[in-house]
């Protein structure tokens, strides 16, 4: 499983321009609906279900990268977005600093497997002082898109 793989086409917001938390998972689960990896009918409940997951333990895990996931039973298919902010979200990360880089994992309910492969391979890559300062330093999704390409061809050096 990739990186490519998991963020679906079109599904890149950079910069977003949510400077919240609740406004930046809306704004990358629309990015997931404008990209066709989920339908428009599950976007409240998925939000919402999303928030949820937050309130249970804060999937900002510090260095300035969140990873909000939720498996959906109306999610078909595996789908990441990656918002980027400028000015840094307060996702109450555990080292309380702001999150400039979120993905999103929207996962079907029935596959716990992949989704937690899906985690591995996104967490393995933000483990990584140089991707997350890559990704950081990236302003827009084509810079992205070429970074995840790379982080999937080589791995980038800790």
């Amino acid at each position: 499983m990739n990186l490519t793989d998991l963020v679906a086409e079109n599904a890149i917001v950079a910069p977003a321009t949510s400077t919240d938390r609740d406004g930046m998972i809306g704004e990358l689960v629309d990015a997931l609906i404008d990209s066709g990896a989920i339908g428009s009918e599950h976007r409240d409940a998925l939000i919402e279900a999303v928030l949820q997951r937050e309130r249970k333990g804060s999937t900002g895990f510090g260095k300035g990268v969140a990873v909000p996931h939720v498996k959906f039973a109306g999610v078909e298919k595996m789908a990441a977005a990656i918002g980027l902010s400028p000015t840094g979200v307060d996702f109450k990360a555990l080292d309380q600093q702001p999150v400039y880089s979120i993905f999103l994992l929207l996962s079907p309910a029935e596959r716990p497997e992949e989704h937690l492969q899906a985690m591995e391979v996104i967490f393995r890559n933000l483990s990584k002082d140089t991707f997350r300062r890559f990704l950081r330093q990236t302003s827009d999704a084509a810079g992205v898109r070429s970074l995840l390409a790379e982080a999937d061809g080589q791995q980038l050096p800790g």
